[in-house]
Parts: structure tokens; sequence; C-alpha cells
């Protein structure tokens, strides 16, 4: 039998011990465990990047990996620990739109609050659910232990918003949502809209006060320090430069505006 997978994702950083003390207490549970991490640099407090890459990276695990997940600011308040039953996996964390991604693309068959505090640690500190609510969950279901022993079943989370493309005749303005640690930004613009809008014409990208022509294969297909425009693995609008930082070269943020205009004949 296969060991049972467990994968962590946070905003802890490797610094401290914060993230060794959730997966010892997973291990103690369950010895046989595999931890996996996916990240644990996301930016502190910022939920809506947590949840763009735990997005991108979940269904690329066998199924059944339980995913453990805490980008949590408002730890110790008032929203709800939760766990979340798909068709494919189980997902561990705050009730806070972290998983808003997540569940746009799972089908959802049961999401429990956990009440149950013979799964919990003894001593719960209002500062570190990760460690003593949410590991030893995650541990406990990889035991066998059913959801519904786990709390009280619901029937409403809390999910954020994302913001859409905007379609106008002639172009998409769209906007970044995720910078990686390369300083590549990644769009709202998915490959396939992109497809259907431009219809084979040729069209231009905009950004800041830069003009990039057209989309490349990859990386590779630039000279080293040129700005390009391509799709991304995770299938969205990617601008980088090659060899280089996007971010740094247009200065420019999350939530800049991206626009993509078919080019005019002349």
């Amino acid at each position: 039998m296969k060991a049972p997978i467990v994968t962590l994702l946070t905003d802890f950083g490797t610094k401290d011990h914060y993230v060794a003390s959730m997966k010892g207490v997973i291990l103690k549970v369950n010895p046989r465990c595999q931890v996996v991490d996916i990240t644990h640099e996301v930016n502190p407090q910022d939920i809506a990047e947590g949840a763009f890459i735990l997005a991108n990276a979940y269904s690329y695990f066998p199924e059944g990996t339980v995913h453990l997940a805490v980008v949590d600011p408002e730890v110790g308040g008032k929203r709800n620990p939760l766990l979340i039953v798909t068709e494919r996996y189980f997902f561990v964390g705050p009730d806070n739109g972290l998983f808003s991604l997540v569940l746009q693309r799972e089908e959802i068959k049961e999401v429990y609050c956990l009440t149950k505090k013979r799964f919990f640690l003894r001593e719960v500190s209002s500062t570190f659910h990760g460690r003593d609510l949410f590991s030893p969950v995650a541990g406990h279901l990889t035991l066998g232990v059913s959801p519904p022993s786990f709390g009280q079943k619901i029937d409403s989370w809390k999910t954020i918003g994302f913001p859409t493309p905007v379609l106008k005749p002639g172009r998409i303005e769209g906007q970044v949502i995720h910078i990686d640690s390369f300083g590549n930004l990644i769009t709202n613009i998915e490959g396939k809209q992109l497809n259907l809008f431009k219809k084979d014409q040729p069209f231009s990208i905009f950004i800041g006060r830069r003009q990039i022509k057209g989309i490349r294969k990859g990386y590779w297909d630039a000279i080293r320090g040129e700005l390009v425009c391509l799709i991304g693995s995770a299938g969205f609008l990617e601008i980088a430069v090659r060899e280089g930082d996007a971010r740094r070269m247009l200065k420019v943020s999350k939530g800049s505006c991206v626009e993509i205009r078919i080019d005019r004949k002349r």
C-alpha cells in the first residue's frame, strides 16, 4: 500500500519553526505519511495568491491526497476551520476564500466545519491553528477517519472573487493576477480566450508604456533581455523577460492593466 500524501501550502516562510512543527504533528499521527511542500513563500496574508498557487498545483497529485493550506489573517477569530471533500481530494484549512479557485474546478461532495476537539492537539493556540488544529486533522484523515467524524456538515462557505477579462470590440482588457519568483507577470487572460479573440489576426499586448507584438512559443524564443509574451504552464498569457525580471523592467505590480488589441491594417 502506498504511503498517504499530505501537501502543505502556507505563508509561513522557512526561517522559523512553523512548518517543521506542522510536519511533526502530522507524522506523529501517521508516521507513514509523505509530506510534500507546495510552497511556504506565499506573500504574508495574501489569500488570493495562495488560492492561485494551490489551484495550479493540487491536481498533479494522486487522488486521495490531503491538501492542507494555511494563509490565515483571521486565525483565532470567527472564521470556520474547514474540511472539504471532493470527488478526488481532501482540503483542510480556514474558511476565508483560500479554496475558491480549487472549488471552481472540483466536484464538491461534502464540507465540514471542524468542531471535534478530540482530533486537535490538547492545547490549541489562538495564533497557530496550522499546527494545533489543521495538521492533526490532516494526519487522521490519512489514517482513514471518516470526514463526518471531524465535525458538522455545512452548506455554505466563503469565496473570494477573481477578476475576469473584459472583452470589447477589437480588444481584451485584463490584468496581472500573479507574479512568480522569476518576475514573470501572469495575467487573467487564458490562452484559449486569446485564440478565440484573435482568430489568426496580428495583435499586440500593451502593459505599462510598452507594446509587445504577438506571442512566442517559449522563453527560448527570444534573445537575452528581450520582453516577450507567451502562454505559460498554467494556461494564461504571461509576460516575461528572457533571463530577466519583467516586474522590474516594467515597474508594474499585481492588478496592473494588460490590454490586447488587434493590429490595425494599414
